[in-house]
């Protein structure tokens, strides 16, 4: 286990960070919250700080995270219906987009994504300790064991803006030493594409069903951020397939505020998609 870093992440992530509860409502912490609303908020904060750009989710929590970001401190967050229409206000998960701000075909998303003007969360089949993920195939390339998706948009993504991650299921079998496949781009591919290539590259976050981690180390390496409220951190690294940084104690993510459980239960996801995607 490394011990190597920059010192542990105090920013919003951590319990008790300032300001974390902005624009969601007063009232104590949300204690009773599941752990799939707490993986929400984090994921949500993946956005803080973002401003005016396309936040593009894939998967439940992910998606509602990016809704409850928009509807609590970042307001100038363009949201989407999953689909090509920008969303006038953050629509329950799997609702009609009711009214629209605009429509976003395909070449304007991608306009978007060379530009930087968008910041995604994706998935992951496999991702390494310096943020490459396969999406494509795992097993030997000449005859994988499975066929995934394909690399799709992951190269781009990974290049071009900034690319956080969302891993409902944190196992060995996806955080392993080395990718099957390199599907999105991790910092110690970007830094041997050099300058041009990597002057653009940005990876914020992951965001798992045991904790939140990000890469604010001198070589650019998976460090442990937080752990959700109930899990041990010797619980995260038996999980992980290769050594995470671990600067001293490790704060809990912080829990929902109960304006932001009023959010995520009445107005977001009332079916409770979320809790089909996280084990409780």
């Amino acid at each position: 286990m490394s011990t190597t870093g920059t010192g542990p992440d105090t920013g919003p992530m951590g319990a008790g960070a300032p300001g974390a509860a902005a624009g969601a409502g007063t009232g104590a912490a949300g204690t009773d919250a599941t752990r799939a609303e707490v993986c929400v908020v984090a994921c949500a904060e993946a956005w803080r700080g973002d401003g005016e750009i396309l936040a593009a989710a894939m998967g439940t929590c992910s998606i509602l995270g990016a809704r409850l970001a928009r509807l609590t401190f970042e307001p100038g967050l363009l949201t989407t219906d999953g689909g090509a229409l920008l969303t006038a206000e953050p629509v329950p998960i799997g609702a009609p987009a009711g009214p629209v701000e605009g429509w976003m075909p395909f070449r304007d998303h991608l306009w978007l994504v060379q530009n930087g003007r968008r910041h995604v969360m994706m998935g992951a089949s496999q991702i390494d300790r310096y943020g490459n993920t396969n999406i494509s195939a795992v097993g030997d390339w000449a005859r994988p064991k499975s066929q995934l998706l394909g690399v799709r948009g992951a190269p781009g993504n990974t290049i071009c803006n900034p690319t956080s991650y969302w891993i409902p299921r944190h196992s060995t079998r996806v955080f392993v030493p080395r990718v099957d496949v390199v599907s999105g781009v991790g910092h110690d591919r970007a830094a041997e594409l050099g300058g041009r290539a990597s002057r653009f590259h940005g990876l914020r976050r992951v965001v798992t069903d045991l904790g939140v981690f990000d890469f604010g180390t001198p070589d650019g390496s998976m460090r442990l951020v937080s752990v959700h409220p109930g899990v041990e951190v010797e619980q995260v690294v038996a999980a992980t397939g290769f050594d995470l940084v671990i600067d001293g104690d490790v704060p809990q993510t912080r829990w929902p505020t109960d304006g932001e459980l009023r959010l995520i239960r009445e107005r977001l996801d009332p079916k409770g998609l979320r809790d089909t995607e996280v084990r409780p």
